[in-house]
């Protein structure tokens, strides 16, 4: 799996474990790019979203893609009980108030996931779009893998959304299979897609760095 995510105009793109001190803004906006449509009824508008999600951070819960510096990229997983993306109920009350935070916690708790035992589970990938389709997304997920390995787990799982088909095929050039789909027409009109497919990729037994 030879993996290249080098431009001559700009150098390597080089991978890292946790967001860096500083860049919590700048990993919000990327989160918020690619999973906003998903998210927004929660927690829109994204005046309030950005920020809510950039206080909310368990940066060690990412791996990230750096390119001359700048965060370009970064996969969330979720492990021992904690995800990237956090924010308690009552931290929604104070942002939205009581009468509009209410129901997006409810919207809130349709998202949820939580790992079985030896399970990592894996908060989805946010590239910056203009160096899509460089390999970085491959660079990240590789790395989670390789954070699956050290924590022993037996494998990865993650959710996909019908209407996000290059994502899909991302993760099933990676080595991820679909094992299941939960069709969810009702949530089109709310949420945006009507279907949610779960995949899984084993986890090589000496990680994923010597693939």
């Amino acid at each position: 799996m030879g993996l290249d995510a080098t431009n001559a105009d700009t150098g390597p793109v080089t991978v890292r474990r946790g967001v860096p001190a500083g860049a919590e803004r700048r990993a919000a906006e990327l989160y918020w790019d690619a999973f906003g449509r998903k998210l927004g009824p929660a927690l829109n508008p994204p005046d309030k979203a950005v920020p809510f999600i950039a206080a909310h951070l368990n940066a060690d819960r990412a791996v990230c893609a750096l390119l001359d510096g700048q965060l370009v990229g970064l996969a969330g997983y979720q492990l021992g009980g904690r995800a990237l993306t956090g924010g308690s109920a009552s931290a929604v009350l104070r942002v939205y108030g009581h009468m509009r935070g209410l129901h997006r916690i409810l919207l809130l708790a349709l998202f949820e996931r939580h790992p079985a035992r030896g399970e990592l589970v894996m908060d989805g990938i946010a590239v910056d779009p203009a160096i899509r389709g460089r390999g970085v997304g491959s660079l990240l997920i590789e790395e989670v893998a390789a954070v699956a390995a050290e924590q022993h787990c037996r494998e990865i799982r993650l959710d996909v959304i019908d209407t996000n088909p290059r994502a899909r095929a991302l993760y099933e050039r990676r080595g991820f299979t679909a094992v299941r789909t939960q069709r969810t027409p009702y949530l089109r009109g709310l949420l945006g897609f009507a279907a949610v497919t779960t995949m899984r990729r084993a986890v090589a037994t000496r990680g994923a760095r010597e693939l």
